[in-house]
């Protein structure tokens, strides 16, 4: 009988050729080898492997014990010495010399449940016998000295532009000759976990490879199932479960509350999620370490940079979706969800609010490169149906801070959408509502969208007034200012800008502020009057909160240009449009982007021609919205460009 007589025929597998070769070569030299990995990833897959083509293998070399069996810890050696040959009753020192007369390599198979005694036992045979070959298979290391680990990850879906990786290369082995798309959908959907893979292809007789990429691409648990030799590996509900087990209590009710969290995330998140009467923040970051050992986490980012540099950057973690699907399963039946959920939209208030002042104070790349990491909260946020009026308030609250990226970083549709939304949930006559109402209605300003602006700004007006709301009624008056501009009413524009412009704002942080309506009195001065436009450009710039406002400092520049190129330099509006181009590619806002490239090609014809460059009438204005763009999608459902 061999070792793996229970579990039939090997089966193919896919994508560890290096992992096989890394581990083939780790037995030849001392101490023990371990297959680490989360739950399904196939540990116990690729040491069948490696083991049955091993130079050393033949009829009875790997003993194996599968520890999940039911054995406890007094029964392990027992259980060892029993496969290998001998009576159960006697020594490790016996069984360790017998394995290696025989050339034997021993295989301690799931660890997890016994991994101290696991442990214990391996360190005995060693010192009995240390160059007996010992290979395990676990969730997490054994702890041994000299013990070499293997960590297996999820296999990769792709491996570069259009090239299909390994995970789409077992699902078509069970699917046979299938289209590339829903392959690839359902296998990014499974997050590349080699058993949620297996199970799902067992649903294709009962439903199309298109039926079940729809289905996986739901937000909603994975329920697959199907035969297997283990208990544990029927579903990924039971994988996770078995582990789950193995947790402390503290540990089981952050991974319960850590499922509310759809991205990755850092401590500090994990933290506003996690932390309640039963659980101190402080002892949050130790159950994410302890988490990440027992594989349960991913860890996307390692800290980097020395604690408290200013520089440095917290670790960075991910739950799989396998493991969020069970502990939303575990707070729910706990009852602990709307708890977590309403903690989770409290943080996320947070991290908008931070993200707000630092776009205002420290640096606005630092602000957007905030708001990438957390997107995928943030939108969750933001679209979760509220759990009542005060959740509704803070998910109006990030709405409102995250201002800047709708309106400067040009994502100005998908603001108005998540304001027409949540406005209506929060009927309270607070400032909050007067300042989504005022930013609901600057957007579709931006937008030229009259019909839907007046009637927002004109209740924004009301609000203001009732809270005695300076700093509102000048962003009021900035606002009109652009519609203004957008019906070619220079007269109206400028009056309104050089009221909001002379205000003293008591609040910088938030909305666009006096330097921000002087940069846009240049630009409306720009094609009339020189003088006053140069003034007005001057006068943004030195009412500029900080030197790193790349928005302000873009519209500026571009004023520049337009006065230059209006009034006779075209080579210093070409210098003036490029320099605006970089500083505004720094933060974004697309529509802007492509004016500025407009009026660049035809300065530079103009330059290369020595002919005058004026503006013509049909020229489009660098805020008026052309075609819609092809790749118009919200930020939020962007795929993300770095960790």
């Amino acid at each position: 009988m061999t070792a793996w007589a229970d579990h039939g025929p090997l089966p193919a597998v896919v994508g560890r050729a290096v992992e096989h070769e890394q581990v083939t070569g780790l037995l030849g030299g001392p101490g023990p080898v371990t297959l680490t990995g989360p739950a399904g990833v196939g540990k116990s897959l690729l040491a069948r492997a490696v083991l049955q083509e091993h130079p050393a293998a033949h009829p009875g070399s790997v003993v194996r014990i599968a520890c999940w069996d039911g054995l406890t810890a007094d029964e392990l050696t027992g259980a060892l010495r029993r496969t290998a040959g001998l009576l159960p009753a006697g020594t490790v020192e016996e069984l360790a010399r017998h394995c290696r007369a025989h050339r034997m390599i021993v295989l301690l198979d799931d660890c997890d449940p016994l991994l101290n005694a696991c442990a214990a036992l391996v360190r005995r045979l060693l010192r009995t016998e240390p160059a007996l070959r010992i290979m395990a298979t676990a969730r997490r290391p054994l702890g041994l000295p000299g013990e070499r680990t293997v960590a297996l990850a999820p296999l990769p879906v792709a491996l570069g532009e259009g090239i299909a990786g390994p995970a789409v290369e077992l699902l078509a082995a069970r699917t046979g000759p299938a289209a590339p798309e829903p392959l690839v959908a359902v296998c990014r959907a499974l997050e590349g976990c080699p058993l949620a893979i297996e199970l799902a292809a067992r649903q294709l007789d009962r439903m199309t490879l298109a039926q079940l990429a729809a289905r996986l691409d739901a937000d909603g648990p994975l329920h697959f199932s199907g035969p297997s030799p283990t208990t544990r590996h029927t579903s990924l509900h039971a994988a996770h479960a078995a582990g789950y087990a193995l947790c402390s209590p503290l540990d089981r009710r952050v991974w319960a509350r850590l499922s509310v969290l759809p991205g990755d995330f850092d401590p500090w998140l994990a933290q506003c999620v996690c932390a309640s009467s039963d659980v101190s923040a402080a002892a949050v970051g130790d159950a994410l370490e302890r988490l990440r050992t027992a594989s349960v986490l991913v860890c996307v980012r390692d800290a980097e940079g020395a604690p408290g540099s200013g520089t440095a950057l917290p670790p960075r973690y991910r739950l799989p979706r396998g493991a969020r699907d069970f502990g939303r399963l575990r707070l729910r039946e706990a009852g602990d969800e709307a708890g977590a959920l309403r903690r989770f939209r409290q943080g996320c208030a947070a991290l908008a609010a931070e993200a707000q002042i630092t776009w205002q104070g420290t640096g606005q790349q630092l602000a957007v490169r905030l708001v990438e990491d957390e997107q995928h909260h943030l939108d969750a946020a933001l679209t979760r149906p509220p759990l009542d009026a005060e959740d509704a308030l803070d998910a109006l609250d990030i709405a409102v801070s995250l201002w800047f990226q709708w309106a400067a970083c040009g994502f100005r549709r998908e603001g108005r959408a998540h304001l027409d939304r949540l406005l209506p949930l929060a009927q309270e006559d607070t400032a909050l509502r007067a300042r989504a109402l005022w930013l609901a209605g600057y957007l579709a300003a931006q937008e030229n969208a009259p019909a839907a602006a007046e009637p927002l700004l004109a209740r924004a007006w009301q609000a203001a007034v009732m809270h005695a709301d300076a700093d509102g009624l000048a962003r009021i008056a900035h606002a009109h200012a652009v519609l203004a501009l957008h019906r070619e009413d220079t007269t109206t524009a400028v009056a309104c800008l050089e009221e909001a412009a002379r205000h003293s704002s008591r609040d910088p942080w938030f909305g666009p502020g006096p330097a921000h309506s002087w940069a846009l009195l240049a630009l409306a001065l720009a094609p009339l009057d020189a003088s006053r436009a140069r003034t007005a450009a001057r006068r943004a710039w030195e009412s500029r909160h900080a030197d790193s406002d790349f928005w302000l400092h873009s519209t500026i520049l571009y004023a520049r240009a337009l006065i230059e190129r209006a009034h006779g330099d075209p080579a210093a509006a070409l210098r003036a449009c490029r320099k605006a181009l970089v500083a505004k590619k720094l933060i974004g806002d697309p529509l802007f982007i492509v004016g500025a490239r407009t009026m660049l090609a035809g300065l530079r014809r103009g330059v290369r021609t020595a002919a005058p460059v004026r503006p013509t009438g049909g020229e489009p204005r660098w805020w008026r919205r052309a075609d819609p763009d092809p790749d118009d999608r919200p930020f939020f459902s962007r795929p993300r460009t770095g960790p």
